[in-house]
Formats: C-alpha cells, sequence, structure tokens
C-alpha cells in the first residue's frame, strides 16, 4: 500500500504555441507518484516543473495543449482516470481538484481572492465537494487554521488574505488544499516567498500531512537542501527532459548526470565555513525556440563528447530505481563529488 502509485505519467509531451513558434516546454517525461511519498521535481527556473503541475491538474493556458503521452489518476473508488482526455473545466476535471488532486501554488497572494474572506473561501472549498452545512464546513475550516498554527484562528477566519502576513497566507493556502483530505498534493514551490523560519514549518506540517493521511506529495523546488531533508524520489529536469530520477539516497548519494552533480556543487555545504568552494553552472539554458540537435545540457557540460550532439540520450537503468539519460554517466559516477 505504501508504494502504490496514486498518478502515473507517461511520455507527456506538452507544447505552447506564440507566434507561429512552438515550444516544448515538457518534452517526453515519465514518472509516478506514490501514496505516503514526497516526489521532489528539481531544476532551474524554465525547466518544465510547474507546466508539469498545470497539466496534471489541467490548468494550462489556451494557447498550450498535451501533445502526446497520457496522466492516468488511479482512483480507489472510481478506477483509472485519464485525466489528459478529460475537459480542461469540464465537471469530471472540476470534481477531482481539491477533492483528490490539490495544488499549492508558488503566490498565494495571487491565488487567494482578495474579495473574500479567508474563510469563506476554504468553507466555499468543502461545500463544492461534500454535502455539508454552512456551520458544519466553517467548524472544519476553524480546526484547519488552528491545525495550521494560525494564531487566533476565531478571529483570523473572518480576515481578507491582505491581512495576512506571507507565512499566515501560504498556511491559509495549505488549509484549503488539505480540507477535503486530497489523495494527492502538488505544492509548487510552496516557501519561495517566505523567511527560512516560516519555509521550515511549512515544509513540517507538508510532512505531517503525508504521514497521517497517507498523502502522495509532488514537491516543485530549486532548492536543493530542501530535496536532501525532505524528499523520498527525485526527477532532475532540465529543458522539458527528466535527466536523472530514483530514489533520494540513490540520486543525491551517487548522481549519474553531469547536470545533477554541477547542481549538488552549486549548493554551500553547513558548517564548512565561508572558504568553501561552490561552483555555478558554467552558462545558461537554450533558447527553448532554438534547441541544440542532441543532449539538451551538451552546450554546458564539462563531459560532452561529439556523440552527445548526435541525439538525445536513451534512459540507463544504474540499478534500482536509479535512472540517467547521460552516455558518460559512469565516468560521471566515477568520479564522485
Amino acid at each position: 500500500m505504501q508504494d502504490q502509485t496514486v498518478i502515473s505519467v507517461k511520455n507527456l509531451k506538452t507544447y505552447f504555441y506564440t507566434n507561429q513558434r512552438c515550444n516544448k516546454a515538457i518534452n517526453g517525461i515519465s514518472m509516478d507518484i506514490k501514496r505516503g511519498k514526497t516526489l521532489c521535481i528539481v531544476g532551474e527556473s524554465g525547466c518544465g516543473k510547474s507546466v508539469t503541475a498545470s497539466s496534471i491538474m489541467q490548468l494550462l493556458p489556451k494557447l498550450s495543449r498535451i501533445e502526446e503521452g497520457e496522466i492516468i489518476y488511479h482512483s480507489e473508488d472510481r478506477g483509472d482516470i485519464k485525466i489528459h482526455e478529460l475537459e480542461r473545466n469540464g465537471k469530471e476535471m472540476r470534481s477531482l481538484r481539491g477533492q483528490d488532486i490539490a495544488m499549492i501554488f508558488q503566490d498565494p497572494m495571487t491565488a487567494l481572492n482578495p474579495v473574500y474572506t479567508v474563510g469563506w473561501q476554504i468553507v466555499e472549498m468543502i461545500r463544492a465537494h461534500e454535502n455539508v452545512s454552512k456551520k458544519e464546513a466553517k467548524a472544519r475550516a476553524l480546526k484547519l487554521l488552528k491545525d495550521m498554527g494560525i494564531p487566533y484562528p476565531e478571529k483570523r477566519i473572518d480576515e481578507y488574505p491582505h491581512q495576512f502576513s506571507g507565512g499566515m497566507r501560504q498556511r491559509a493556502m495549505i488549509a484549503m488544499a488539505m480540507s477535503c483530505n486530497p489523495k494527492v498534493l502538488i505544492a509548487d514551490e510552496p516557501t519561495t516567498a517566505l523567511d527560512v523560519t516560516i519555509q521550515a514549518q511549512i515544509f513540517e506540517l507538508m510532512d505531517k500531512l503525508k504521514k497521517e493521511y497517507d498523502t502522495a506529495i509532488m514537491l516543485i523546488t530549486h532548492d536543493m537542501g530542501v530535496v536532501c531533508e525532505l524528499a523520498d524520489d527525485v526527477a532532475v529536469m532540465y529543458m522539458g527532459n527528466i535527466i536523472e530520477s530514483g530514489s533520494a539516497r540513490e540520486v543525491l548519494k551517487s548522481p549519474g548526470h553531469p547536470y545533477t552533480k554541477a547542481l549538488l556543487k552549486s549548493i554551500p555545504i553547513l558548517g564548512k565555513g565561508a572558504n568553501q568552494d561552490i561552483n555555478p553552472i558554467k552558462g545558461s539554458t537554450p533558447d527553448p525556440f532554438n534547441r541544440p540537435t542532441g543532449c539538451q545540457f551538451a552546450p554546458r557540460c564539462d563531459y560532452a563528447c561529439d556523440k552527445c550532439n548526435e541525439a538525445m540520450p536513451e534512459e540507463n537503468q544504474v540499478g534500482g530505481t536509479h535512472m540517467v539519460r547521460c552516455i558518460r554517466f559512469q565516468e560521471v559516477m566515477a568520479d564522485g563529488k
């Protein structure tokens, strides 16, 4: 039960169309989100992390579409649901959002409606998916705010989002996301705008939700420190592809892709002092409308060879659940950190 897959994504391709040009934002990714586990998706800005979340939630903008692949939600009571075939704002997709699959957005100020109280918005979420009275829904909303550690929840429930601090708004977003005990929680960089003490509290809350409700969590981040602390499984993304994946131990202890290795080298290690060698990744991500022909990371890679420019490397199973898309992964792993 613990390793049961809740959402499986297979060969997903999501393209954006602007000015008669096509941006292959997601270019064939496959992954599983498992019950009671945290899958961390990491990578630089623009690599396709948020588009992956939007594809699963069917919240893509108008000038984009899922070209290929499938997103299947394995529901306990309704069987397998093919999300990629559902109408974006159709009745079935809206019934899944919030009740079965919930999302915490990057900026709670834009995700919460400024003209309604926080309590009203949580109550509306509960009543949209469950047949309960206003009184019962408000009591549940109050308990959720208490559970999230919001001070004076009896007063705060009738306040508007602008009256909340950044950390409290994010807690209110989590309260709303968890109001119907969803099976899957997608968190898109939920602590980007928060200070470190509040970040730690938010992640503690998410870990508690995972343990108490057996919730599957997909956490999008570019902070490798967060990954080390929270992840059960890791998927490293670059230019719309998953270039390395596996359990957190496999990926972080023995990175097989030069990009993963470079990400780990670019973060400071606590306790090593100010003189430690921190190496930023050289170069910058290529233009999505003018991509390299082969491996997308080749122009920035220290291990690149002529073969890297011919085609995108195939998936190599290193051992266990560890997958790497690099033709020289054995040399990368042999070099250690």
